[in-house]
C-alpha cells in the first residue's frame, strides 16, 4: 500500500480531519526539500525545513548522537553528497500522521552513502509554514546484492 493509499484511508476512516488534505500537500512538498537538501548537500535549504531549535538523533551506532541545527548542518556540508558521488535520486514517504493541525510525524525511508535510513521526522507548524523539529533515525549499512 502506497504513501497516498494509506492517507486517502485516514481520511475516509475519519482519523484526520477534512482540513489536514491540504496540509498533507504541504508537508510532503516540505519532506521533498529536505531529500533534496541531504542529496545535494545544500545546507542553506536544510536550514529552511528545520526549525531552529531542532534536534538530529540515532543510536544507530550503539551509542546515543544527538545534534542541535549548527552542530548537524556542518556534518552535512563536508560529506560528499549522494548528487556528487552519482547516487540514485529517491526516497520513500512511507507516511504522514497528524496529530491535530499543527503537528506531524512522517517516516521516510532512503539508501545514501552506503547506508538504508528510516527517519522519523517531528514536524510542526509554526507561524504558518511546517518545519522539521526533530529527525531520529535508524540506518543498516546497505551491503550491495552481487549475482553470480
Amino acid at each position: 500500500m502506497n504513501t497516498h493509499q494509506i492517507m486517502t484511508r485516514e481520511l475516509r476512516s475519519g482519523l484526520a480531519a477534512a482540513p489536514l488534505r491540504g496540509e498533507y500537500g504541504a508537508v510532503a512538498a516540505l519532506l521533498d526539500r529536505y531529500y533534496e537538501g541531504l542529496y545535494y548537500g545544500n545546507t542553506e535549504l536544510l536550514r529552511q525545513v528545520f526549525h531552529p531549535a531542532a534536534t538530529y538523533a540515532t543510536a544507530a551506532g550503539g551509542e546515543l548522537l544527538r545534534l542541535d541545527l549548527d552542530g548537524y548542518l556542518p556534518v552535512v556540508a563536508k560529506r560528499e553528497s549522494p548528487a556528487s558521488l552519482g547516487e540514485r535520486y529517491g526516497f520513500e514517504l512511507e507516511s504522514i500522521l497528524f496529530a491535530g493541525p499543527t503537528v506531524a510525524l512522517a517516516k521516510m525511508r532512503s539508501t545514501m552513502l552506503g547506508k538504508r535510513f528510516v527517519d522519523l521526522l517531528s514536524l510542526l507548524k509554526v507561524d504558518g509554514e511546517w518545519r522539521i523539529l526533530a529527525k531520529v533515525f535508524h540506518y543498516d549499512i546497505d551491503v550491495p546484492v552481487r549475482g553470480d
